[in-house]
């Protein structure tokens, strides 16, 4: 992975997030020309900046996908684009589908036409299981936001650039996550607030994002979607109920002070989640790590070349994450607590 990203300058638009931030602090190790960092978010450019101040070969850049001038200027000289920035939460959408197309679509546009202009390597897009098979704006926007990168490989004609995408479950304690709604309801003494008692979703740690995403950009040919193969999955209730157990203390609560109230489903909120269509499934590929879902284009190109490594076809079912094994209440808790959550409300 370090011969991928030695000596390479890269872009990291949305550089500020949960998972731009960890890009970019992993990216420092692996010994690149320069990082730049474009981020629409001033105040988490100043302490970015502030956390990685003694890295010289780091630049912080203000600006938004929405201009392509200013993509234009911060893509010059750019050999990896790593697309981070959108809108991501489901009701707001809902709210404001203009603007989740202008950001989740225009905005990956943008990046897509300057990136060809301009003849970076790889651009690489994070996106979301809410993609599949959408009901709600945000997961339609991203939806056609992996079609573009995908079909770009096409669009491109005889230019270099490659594009693909990283498809995620719900990334826990990113930003905007459901554990920060559950503490600050619990810190208060609840209700804490559940849309479904039968509410599952597929979950992964940022660690995993953002190793998922950084071994994609050295295996991407151009147009696939790669998924983290090993994903867990959870009763939405379970984590709840975990976290008024473990937090419910800290705060000066017992367990039985702190009730759990059902709201029902937001607008454009889905019960389960899938990780890949049932279309998908039929020409998956399969590492030790994640599930590939090729484009049309390069399948062939998979079946007589050894220069796609580890990559074998495999059958693979119909995934939902409500039809896999849910992880205990006790496997969560390890989970929260391995990741750090509970001490650093302690603090």
């Amino acid at each position: 992975m370090k011969k991928a990203f030695r000596k390479k300058s890269i872009l990291v638009i949305g550089g500020t997030g949960s998972i731009g931030s960890e890009i970019v602090r992993q990216l420092i190790a692996h010994d690149s020309t320069v990082i730049r960092v474009l981020s629409n978010d001033e105040d988490g450019l100043f302490k970015l900046q502030e956390e990685l101040k003694e890295h010289g070969n780091l630049r912080f850049l203000y600006g938004d996908i929405r201009d392509k001038s200013r993509i234009q200027r911060a893509i010059e000289g750019i050999d990896i684009v790593f697309h981070a920035a959108a809108l991501k939460h489901v009701p707001l959408c809902e709210y404001n589908p203009f603007e989740a197309i202008q950001t989740n679509v225009i905005g990956t546009q943008n990046i897509i036409e300057v990136s060809l202009n301009e003849e970076v390597d790889k651009m690489i897009m994070i996106s979301t299981d809410k993609a599949v098979n959408p009901i709600n704006t945000m997961g339609a926007t991203k939806l056609l936001a992996e079609k573009i990168m995908s079909d770009a490989n096409h669009y491109a004609g005889l230019r270099k650039t490659k594009f693909s995408s990283v498809r995620f479950g719900n990334v826990l304690s990113s930003r905007g996550s459901v554990l920060h709604s559950f503490r600050d309801q619990i810190k208060a003494g609840g209700p804490v607030t559940l849309t479904s008692l039968d509410m599952t979703r597929y979950i992964m740690s940022i660690n995993q994002s953002v190793d998922l995403v950084l071994k994609a950009v050295t295996l991407m040919q151009g147009g696939e979607i790669f998924v983290l193969k090993a994903m867990d999955s959870l009763k939405i209730k379970d984590l709840a109920e975990v976290m008024i157990t473990e937090l419910g203390p800290i705060y000066g609560y017992k367990d039985q002070d702190i009730q759990c109230k059902v709201i029902g489903l937001r607008p454009g909120e889905k019960l389960h989640e899938l990780l890949m269509t049932e279309n998908e499934y039929e020409g998956v590929l399969e590492t030790e790590e994640m599930l590939i879902i090729p484009s049309k284009r390069i399948v062939p190109f998979v079946e007589v070349d050894e220069s796609y490594p580890l990559i074998k076809v495999s059958e693979n079912e119909k995934r939902s994450s409500d039809k896999v094994d849910f992880l205990t209440k006790k496997e969560i808790k390890n989970l929260l607590s391995n990741a750090g959550f509970f001490e650093r409300e302690k603090e």
